[in-house]
This record gives structure tokens, C-alpha cells and sequence, in this order.
């Protein structure tokens, strides 16, 4: 690994512009991370200058920079791969430098950046991000630049991820705001509980979709293929649900008695709205716990239903939420749970 100098000091009031990341750009991407996050940042590849350098060649993460004319980084965003198609990126890993925070729009410029870049020169789909709920800056911004929301991630980070800076008390949600970069009308098909829901979620989606009800039972000549992703750190768990089949529900059980095992909190699943049975497989995630996340366009090229489970009760108290779509996808989420809780709790 190459070393970063901690004792480096960026000069204030410098002018800057957003770039593309170069290799020689690592030291101070990695130095601009260690400042504001500290040595303990859970995603390796931006502590790491070597790992970002080889990431970026790779074309795994493609990071902005705003870097100043004698070389200093004083702002990073990048786009990478989370979701269960590469299709689309997710935008984030965002850091200012504390002296160029306060209305100078880097953070801002840098994801436009992004976003033109992505759909120019990488050929991407679709761009999201996860605004936090801990304050109402990033949801300000995803605004900005034209992102909808279009689902909420309940519980997503520990407070500890943010201790340094100090700005959460409890777990912290996540909106997921989404911009379509390239159309791909489909067909999808929507669980009657969640008709309502999705009619709403889906009149605001920048693309088209023919909306048909899901009524099939799960087919008998297709096995169930789960991909699990396990964030130890978060005491997050993601199933990306690939093929669902007749042993959905025994599936299910037994990945999330995997997960349970590791201390995991708080578990995602992602279903496909592409699936006419789709409506079955909600309601075995539904008797088991799971509760409305939204909607999560192009999540497998065709759209997926994320639904969720909190060991616990959810911090719904620590939500900040700006906007108005965003407090509806929120009590939407919020009304499933209650009903879910109540449900489990006379049985």
C-alpha cells in the first residue's frame, strides 16, 4: 500500500474543478477519507490507494474528483456496482473537505459529473443513491440533479459509522433515489397488497412500465437461487432472489437463519417485478416479518420489490425526512410494518 502523509494540510480558499480520477489523485482521495472518517471507514477500496487506483482502472468504481491546481483533492464521489445487475451504479462514498463545505456546490457538481460521464463514456443505465436520513443534506441534493425516490431502507447503518462526525443517535435510514440514464420499458407485475403502493411509487418513475396484477403460484420447474451478501460491519444482510421456485419459503428460512447466525439486524430482500408469481413469494417474505421497502428500478435490468426485516424495533423517530415523496414512501413502509407487527404479535 502506498503511504498517505497524514500530516498534509490542504490550503483553504484554493479554486477547484471536477475531473475524473487519476492514479496520481490515490494519496489524496485516501488522505481526504482518513481526515473526515477516520482510519476505521468500513469500505476498504477508499483508504487504500492502490485498491482505488486498480478499482478505477478496472472500471468497478469511476470516481470524481474535485481536485485544486496544485494537485489537492478536496472533494470525492464515485459510481459502483451494488445492486444485482451492472446495468446501473450506485453513487456515493461522497466526502467534502471541511474547508470546502457551506454552499460552494462540489458535492453537487460531482455527481452531475457522474452521471454525464457514466452515460457517455461507461454506457450506464441508470444512476442511484442512498440519501441518509440522519439530516436532510443529501436528500438536497439528489433533488437537485433530477433523482426520484423510490423506495427506503430502513435501518441501514449503525450510529457508529457516524460518530465522527456526530450526526445520529440511533440506526440510520436510507432513501433510494433513482435517475434513468437509458429507457427500458417493461412489463412488470404487482402484488395486489401493495397495488396501491406501487401506483403511487411507479407514477413518479422517469421511465414507462405496463403495470399488470401478480396472481401465479411459484413455479414448480424453476429451484429457488439466492445471492447473499453479508456487511458485518453494518449488521446488514442483502438476498438478491435470482430464480424463485416452489422451495421459495424453505430458502428463505434457511439463508436467514445463516444470516441470523452472523448478528445480522437488519435484512433485505430483493425480489423480481418481472415474475407473475411475484405476488406469492411477497406474501412468504410478509408471514415471516418482512415489511415494504419500494421500488428498486432496473435492480436486475428489469425491476425489483425490495422488503425488508428489522431485528428490533426500526429508529423511525430518526428519520429527517425534506420532501414530501419521501415522507409518503416512508409512512408506506411504516403503515406495512405496524400492520406486519401486529399481525405476528396475536398469533
Amino acid at each position: 500500500m502506498e503511504m498517505v502523509s497524514p500530516e498534509h494540510v490542504i490550503e483553504p480558499g484554493q479554486s477547484w474543478e471536477v475531473d475524473l480520477f487519476r492514479p496520481e489523485d490515490a494519496a489524496g482521495v485516501v488522505r481526504l477519507f482518513l481526515m473526515v472518517y477516520g482510519k476505521d471507514y468500513p469500505i476498504k477500496t477508499y483508504i487504500d490507494p492502490d485498491l482505488l487506483t486498480a478499482e478505477n482502472a478496472a472500471g468497478r468504481t469511476i470516481s470524481s474528483v474535485a481536485r485544486t491546481p496544485k494537485g489537492d483533492i478536496v472533494g470525492h464521489n464515485a459510481l459502483f456496482c451494488s445492486s444485482a445487475s451492472d446495468v446501473i451504479r450506485e453513487s456515493g462514498s461522497g466526502v467534502v473537505a471541511p474547508g470546502y463545505r457551506g454552499g460552494q456546490g462540489i458535492f453537487t457538481q460531482m455527481i452531475v459529473h457522474g452521471q454525464e460521464v457514466g452515460a457517455k463514456k461507461f454506457g450506464i443505465a441508470g444512476i442511484y443513491g442512498e440519501p441518509v436520513l440522519n439530516h436532510v443534506f443529501s436528500q438536497k441534493a439528489c433533488r437537485t440533479v433530477g433523482w426520484i425516490t423510490q423506495a427506503v431502507e430502513v435501518d441501514l447503518m449503525p450510529a457508529s459509522a457516524y460518530a465522527k462526525e456526530g450526526s445520529a443517535t440511533g440506526r440510520v435510514s436510507n432513501l433510494v433515489d433513482f435517475v434513468t440514464l437509458i429507457p427500458r420499458p417493461h412489463t412488470v407485475y404487482l402484488p395486489p397488497v401493495y397495488q396501491e403502493a406501487f401506483e403511487y411509487i411507479y407514477s413518479g418513475l422517469d421511465d414507462k412500465r405496463e403495470l399488470l396484477p401478480s396472481h401465479e403460484g411459484l413455479p414448480a420447474q424453476v429451484a429457488t437461487r439466492i445471492v447473499t451478501q453479508v456487511f458485518d460491519f453494518a449488521q446488514v444482510a442483502r438476498l438478491a432472489v435470482h430464480d424463485a421456485g416452489q422451495d421459495f419459503a424453505a430458502a428463505i428460512d434457511q439463508e436467514e437463519a445463516a444470516v441470523r447466525g452472523r448478528g445480522v439486524v437488519v435484512i433485505q430482500i430483493w425480489l423480481k417485478l418481472s415474475w407473475p408469481w411475484v405476488a406469492t413469494a411477497a406474501d412468504h417474505l410478509r408471514q415471516r416479518g418482512y415489511f415494504l421497502g419500494g421500488l428498486l428500478p432496473r435492480w436486475f435490468d428489469d425491476d425489483g420489490l425490495m422488503m425488508q426485516k428489522i431485528i428490533g424495533r426500526p429508529n423511525w423517530e430518526g428519520m429527517q425526512l425534506e420532501f414530501d415523496r419521501g415522507k409518503h414512501i416512508v409512512d408506506l413502509a411504516k403503515t406495512d410494518w405496524a400492520e406486519m407487527h401486529r399481525r405476528l404479535s396475536a398469533e
